[in-house]
C-alpha cells in the first residue's frame, strides 16, 4: 500500500520566496489573474508519490496508486522522465517544487505555475469546479478507510476497481449543474426510486389501482419540486416519462442511484464519481492548459526574469520539454504554438470574411492590418474553449503545414513508422478524433428495464471506430456485478449491428440486433 506524508513537504523560504514574489508580479503584471498560490519543495520519491495520487496526499488507498508510482520512480532512475512540479486545482492553490531543480528551472516552473493557476480560475470547463477538494480527497481517504476496516480491505478494493472500470463514462454536462438543479435532480432520481421499490410491492389491488395511486403520488411530488426553470421543468417531465431519466451517459451516478446497493457501496460510487468529474475539466483542457502556462513561463522568462547567464539553460530545457516525436502529439507543444498563432493572427488581421476571401497569396502573405489585438483574443480564448473546440476552431492548414504535423502509419517491411498522409482535413479530423472522449468510448444506458425484466440495456455511440471486445466484456460483467441482472450493449461492429450480453455466466454476442 502506498503512504504519503504532508511532513515530506516544506513551505518554501529564503531565496525562493524572493523568487516566487518577483514572478508573481512578473505575472500580475500581465494581466493573468489567479488563486493565491502556496508553494511547497520536496525530494523527487515525494513528488512521485504527489504525482501517483493525482497531487493529493492523503487519498483513499489503492493499489493503482503504488503502481503508478513505481512507474513513474522507475522513469526517473532510468532517464527516462523528469517531474519538474506539480500543481493543484484548489483555492489557495497549491503547487510542489522539485528540490533538485537548477535556480533557472524553478524560476521557469514557477512561472509555469501560475500560468495554470490563471487557467483553472478563468476556463469556463472549470467553473463549478470545488476548490477545497484538498479536504474533499482527504474526508474521502478516511471514509474509504473506515469501510476497509470495517467490511475487510480486499472486498472494498475489489468493489472500487469495478467503479473504476466506469470512471471514464461520464456526461460533461454534469460540470455545468448549478446547485439548485443538482438538488431537483437528485430529487428526481429519489422519487424514481421510490416508484420503482413501490413496483415490486406484493399486495391485493389491481394493476389499474396501483397505477392510478403511483400517477398521483407522481403528480404530488412534482408539484412540491422547486421550480428551477421552463427548460428544467420540461427536463423533469421528460425524466419520468423516460424512465429515471434516460438515456444517461452518466453511469455512475445511475447505479448509484437506482442499483441494489448497500449503503457503503453507493458511498464509495458517489466518491470515486465526484472526483472523477474533479479531474474531468483537466482532462478536457490538457492541451489548452499546457499550452496557456507554456506560453506564459515562455514569455516571462524571456522577457523579465532570465539573466543573460542563464539563456542557454532555459532554451535547453524548454526544447526538451516541446520536443515532439511522431507517435503522438506533444500538448505542451501544439498548446503554446497555437496560442502564439493566434496572438499573431490577432495582430495582424489574418482572420475574417476579408482575409479568408483573398485569392492573392502575396497579399496574403504580406497582410498586416496592425490591430494589436492578439493579447486580448489569447485571454478570450483562454477563458471559453476547450480542446475540442480549440484545435477544431483555430487548427488552420497554415498552421499544421508550418508545425509539420502529418498522419503516421508503420511499415512493418521497414520497421518504421513513416508519412501516411498529408491531407490537412484528414490530419485534422484524426487529431479531433483522438480528443473526442479522451478517445475512449461514449456509453449511455438507454433501459433500466429492457425486456421487463430490469434487465440494463446499453447503447454505444458509435464515432467510427469499433468497440474492443475483450474490454467490452470486461465492462458489462463489472456493470453486473453492481446492477445484478443482465446488462446489454448495443453497437456496430464492421459497419453491422451488434449486441454484447452477459448474464452472469457468460458473454454473449448476438448480430444483427
Amino acid at each position: 500500500m502506498l503512504v504519503s506524508n504532508m511532513n515530506r513537504t516544506r513551505p518554501i523560504d529564503g531565496e525562493l520566496l524572493k523568487l516566487k514574489e518577483q514572478i508573481e508580479t512578473y505575472a500580475l503584471e500581465y494581466g493573468l489573474n489567479f488563486n493565491p498560490v502556496i508553494f511547497e519543495v520536496c525530494d523527487y520519491d515525494t513528488v512521485n508519490i504527489l504525482a501517483a495520487q493525482g497531487g493529493f496526499p492523503t487519498r483513499y488507498p489503492h493499489w493503482r496508486f503504488g503502481m503508478d508510482y513505481d512507474q513513474l520512480s522507475k522513469g526517473y532512475t532510468y532517464g527516462l522522465q523528469k517531474i519538474y512540479e506539480m500543481v493543484i486545482n484548489t483555492n489557495p492553490c497549491y503547487a510542489y517544487l522539485l528540490n533538485a531543480n537548477h535556480w533557472v528551472d524553478q524560476k521557469t516552473v514557477m512561472a509555469h505555475v501560475f500560468g495554470h493557476a490563471d487557467f483553472f480560475k478563468n476556463n469556463f470547463w472549470f467553473k463549478n469546479t470545488n476548490r477545497n477538494m484538498m479536504d474533499v480527497m482527504a474526508n474521502h481517504g478516511t471514509k474509504i478507510r473506515r469501510y476497509m476496516n470495517k467490511f475487510g480491505q480486499d472486498k472494498v478494493e475489489l468493489f472500487i476497481d469495478r467503479v473504476l472500470s466506469l470512471e471514464n463514462l461520464m456526461d460533461i454536462n454534469v460540470l455545468f449543474e448549478t446547485p439548485d438543479i443538482k438538488r431537483h435532480r437528485d430529487e428526481l432520481h429519489k422519487l424514481a426510486k421510490e416508484e420503482l421499490t413501490n413496483g415490486t410491492d406484493d399486495d391485493e389491488r389491481s394493476q389499474a389501482l396501483k397505477s392510478f395511486m403511483k400517477s398521483k403520488q407522481r403528480d404530488n411530488a412534482k408539484k412540491k419540486l422547486p421550480k428551477i426553470s421552463l427548460q428544467t421543468e420540461l427536463e423533469s417531465e421528460a425524466a419520468f416519462e423516460l424512465d429515471f431519466g434516460l438515456p444517461t451517459k452518466d453511469i455512475m451516478s445511475f447505479l448509484m442511484n437506482f442499483a441494489p446497493l448497500k449503503e457503503w457501496e453507493a458511498d464509495i460510487i458517489g466518491i470515486l464519481r465526484e472526483e472523477a468529474y474533479y479531474f474531468l475539466p483537466q482532462r478536457m483542457t490538457k492541451i489548452m492548459n499546457e499550452g496557456w502556462a507554456s506560453y506564459w513561463h515562455s514569455t516571462i522568462m524571456t522577457k523579465k526574469a532570465l539573466a543573460a547567464s542563464e539563456i542557454i539553460d532555459f532554451a535547453d530545457h524548454h526544447a526538451g520539454v516541446m520536443a515532439m516525436g511522431k507517435k503522438q502529439i506533444n500538448p505542451y507543444k501544439i498548446g503554446i504554438e497555437l496560442f502564439r498563432d493566434i496572438e499573431y493572427r490577432w495582430n495582424t488581421g489574418k482572420f475574417g470574411k476579408n482575409y479568408l476571401d483573398c485569392q492573392d497569396m502575396r497579399e496574403k502573405n504580406l497582410w498586416d492590418k496592425n490591430l494589436g489585438l492578439g493579447r486580448q483574443k489569447i485571454f478570450e480564448v483562454r477563458a471559453s474553449h476547450n480542446d475540442i473546440t480549440f484545435i477544431d476552431e483555430y487548427f488552420t492548414p497554415e498552421f499544421c503545414e508550418r508545425m509539420q504535423i502529418f498522419t503516421y502509419k508503420f511499415n512493418p517491411r521497414s520497421g518504421r513508422n513513416e508519412i501516411e498522409g498529408r491531407d490537412f482535413i484528414g490530419i485534422k479530423q484524426k487529431l479531433l478524433s483522438q480528443l473526442t472522449n479522451f478517445g475512449q468510448p461514449v456509453i449511455e444506458i438507454v433501459d433500466a428495464n429492457f425486456g421487463n425484466r430490469s434487465e440494463l440495456q446499453l447503447r454505444h455511440i458509435h464515432y467510427g471506430a469499433d468497440l474492443d471486445q475483450n474490454y467490452s466484456g470486461e465492462t458489462l460483467k463489472n456493470i453486473y456485478s453492481i446492477w445484478r441482472r443482465p446488462v446489454h450493449l448495443l453497437t456496430i461492429v464492421e459497419n453491422q449491428s451488434m449486441q454484447y450480453s452477459f448474464d452472469g455466466k457468460e458473454v454473449k454476442t448476438i448480430g444483427n440486433k
